[in-house]
C-alpha cells in the first residue's frame, strides 16, 4: 500500500525513512504539537518550499535543466491569488479563477520559453531564464495600479479562510478552529497530493525518459525521443507546480509583493536547498527544506543563547553574536555539502545500500 502511494519509490534506507516520517508527523500536527504562531508559521513555509522545491528538481534533478526563472512562476500563482481576491473579492470563485488564470499564464510562457530556448546550450538558456525572470520581477513592480508595486497587494480570503471565523465555539485539544487552522491543513493536504502526484510523474516512463535525457540526450535522441518536447514539458509540468506553491503561499500569507515570491533570494534558497537534500530524489526537497528553513528561522535565536552565554569570552562572543548568523549558516551549507556531496538523502542512501551489499 505504501509502496502504490509512493509510486514504488521508497526512501531505501531507514534513516531517510525515520526523517521522513518525522517531518510528516510534525507537518500534519502543526498546529497541536508546535508552540506558538511563530511554529505554525515557519511549518506553512515548509510545506510551501517542499513543492516549490520538488518542482525544481524535476527540472534540475531529473531532466539536468538550470533554470533561472523558477520564481517567476511562484510568483504569478501568488500574484494570480492575490489579483483575483482583490479585484473580485474574497470568495472561493475568485480564489479558483486566480489559480487557474495563473497555471494558464505559466503553462503559456513555460511553453515559449521552452520552444524557443532549450534548443540552446545550458549556460545560454540559464542566461535566457535569468533574464525573464529578472524582466517579469521589474515589470511586476512598476504596475503599481494592477499588482501593487513595491507595496504589494493585501486581500481577503473567503470567510472560512479568515482569522475571524470559528469552527466550533470551543478550542480541541487546546487549538482554535479557525480560518487560521482551515488555513494550515488546505497547504498541508495540498502540498501531499501534490507532492504525491510529483512522485507519480518522476517514476512513470516520462519520467525514466527525463532521466535518459539528463545522463546523455545524444544517447536518448539516437533512441527516437524527442529531447526538445520531453524537456519543454519538463518545464511546463515544473511550472505548473511552482505555480501551486505560489498560490498556496499567498493564501497563508494574504499578501503578496515583488520581495515575497520574486526574489533571487528565494531563487538561491532552492537551489541551497536542493543541494542539500538531494538533487534527483524528490525525498530530499522534503528533507533539505525542513532543515533549511528551521535553520534559516531558528539560528539567530540559538546564537543569541550562546552569546550570551559565552559573554565573557570576547573573540567567541562576537563570532556568535546574532547578526553574523548568515556567516554560520554559510557554514553548515559548506560542511553538508562537503560531507555530503550527493546530498543527505544521497549520501543516506548509499550508505544503506553499502551496509545491505557489503560493499565500500
Amino acid at each position: 500500500m505504501i509502496a502504490r502511494l509512493l509510486s514504488s519509490d521508497l526512501p531505501r534506507s531507514r534513516w531517510v525513512a525515520a526523517m521522513l516520517l518525522g517531518v510528516l508527523l510534525v507537518l500534519a500536527l502543526g498546529p497541536f504539537v508546535l508552540p506558538g504562531t511563530k511554529a505554525v508559521s515557519v511549518a506553512a513555509k515548509i510545506m510551501v518550499f517542499i513543492l516549490l522545491v520538488a518542482s525544481f528538481d524535476l527540472l534540475l534533478g531529473y531532466t539536468g535543466i538550470v533554470s533561472f526563472a523558477h520564481t517567476m512562476f511562484f510568483g504569478i500563482g501568488a500574484y494570480g491569488v492575490a489579483i483575483a481576491c482583490t479585484r473580485i473579492g474574497a470568495s472561493w470563485s475568485a480564489l479558483g479563477i486566480g489559480i487557474l488564470a495563473a497555471l494558464a499564464v505559466s503553462a503559456l510562457l513555460a511553453l515559449v520559453i521552452g520552444l524557443f530556448s532549450l534548443r540552446v546550450r545550458a549556460i545560454f538558456f540559464a542566461m535566457i531564464t535569468l533574464a525573464v525572470a529578472t524582466a517579469f520581477q521589474t515589470l511586476a513592480s512598476q504596475l503599481s495600479e494592477f499588482t501593487g508595486g513595491e507595496d504589494g497587494l493585501s486581500f481577503r480570503l473567503p470567510e472560512a479562510l479568515q482569522p475571524s471565523f470559528s469552527l466550533a465555539d470551543e478550542p480541541f485539544l487546546g487549538v482554535d478552529l479557525d480560518g487560521r487552522f482551515l488555513s494550515y491543513y488546505l497547504l498541508f493536504f495540498s502540498v501531499l497530493v501534490l507532492f504525491l502526484l510529483l512522485l507519480r510523474v518522476v517514476n512513470s516512463p516520462f519520467g525514466r525518459v527525463l532521466q535518459a535525457i539528463r545522463e546523455n540526450d545524444f544517447r536518448a535522441e539516437a533512441l527516437g525521443y524527442r529531447t526538445v518536447v520531453y524537456r519543454t514539458l519538463s518545464s511546463v509540468i515544473s511550472a505548473l507546480f511552482a505555480t501551486m506553491a505560489g498560490a498556496l503561499l499567498a493564501i497563508w500569507l494574504r499578501y503578496n509583493g515583488p520581495d515575497t515570491s520574486l526574489s533571487f533570494e528565494i531563487m538561491i534558497d532552492i537551489l541551497l536547498i536542493v543541494v542539500i537534500g538531494g538533487m534527483g530524489t524528490m525525498y530530499g526537497a522534503v528533507i533539505g527544506a525542513a532543515l533549511f528553513v528551521v535553520a534559516q528561522n531558528y539560528l539567530q535565536d540559538l546564537m543569541a543563547l550562546a552569546s550570551g552565554a559565552t559573554e565573557g569570552i570576547p573573540v567567541v562572543s562576537v563570532l556568535l553574536s546574532p547578526e553574523r548568523w548568515l556567516l554560520w549558516l554559510g557554514v553548515l551549507f559548506v560542511l553538508s555539502v562537503y560531507h555530503f556531496p550527493t546530498g543527505i538523502v544521497g549520501r543516506l542512501r548509499l550508505a544503506a545500500f553499502q551496509r545491505r551489499t557489503g560493499a565500500k
